[in-house]
């Protein structure tokens, strides 16, 4: 699969995809004979375990570790698994901060739904 197929069906920019690429958090891809970048269904299931990675807020550098680990071998696997459990419950801590922002927010709301309801029943019952 050609970058620009990767890029759209990823919906990361290819200059990210080559990123990736230059800093190890993909393995050099495979080029054609004339030097096209062909990934393989394996490239394409990283890059979407990057992406959900990344969209789940774990940093670059820690990628990079877990990708260092994964080309270890499977002596790492404790390894790898801690790493995950750690961005687990940084994700769940995370979680819980947008939840009772969201909480907040639609506590606001509600007052000024409630606020903005009296004022126009007020205004109802002067018309009356």
């Amino acid at each position: 699969m050609k970058i620009s197929e990767v890029s759209k069906q990823s919906g990361l920019s290819p200059d990210t995809l080559r990123y990736y690429e230059r800093i190890g958090l993909l393995p050099p891809v495979n080029r054609t004979d004339g030097g096209i970048r062909d990934y393989s269904d394996l490239d394409v299931r990283r890059i979407e375990f990057i992406k959900c990675l990344r969209s789940a807020g774990l940093p670059v550098e820690v990628l990079i570790k877990y990708y260092g680990l994964v080309q270890q071998g499977e002596g790492t696997m404790e390894a790898r698994k801690d790493i995950l459990i750690e961005q687990r419950e940084n994700l769940r801590a995370k979680k819980e901060e947008l939840q009772k922002s969201l909480d907040l927010l639609n506590y606001k709301i509600d007052f000024y739904e409630n606020a903005l309801l009296e004022v126009e029943n007020d205004l109802i019952e002067l018309e009356v």
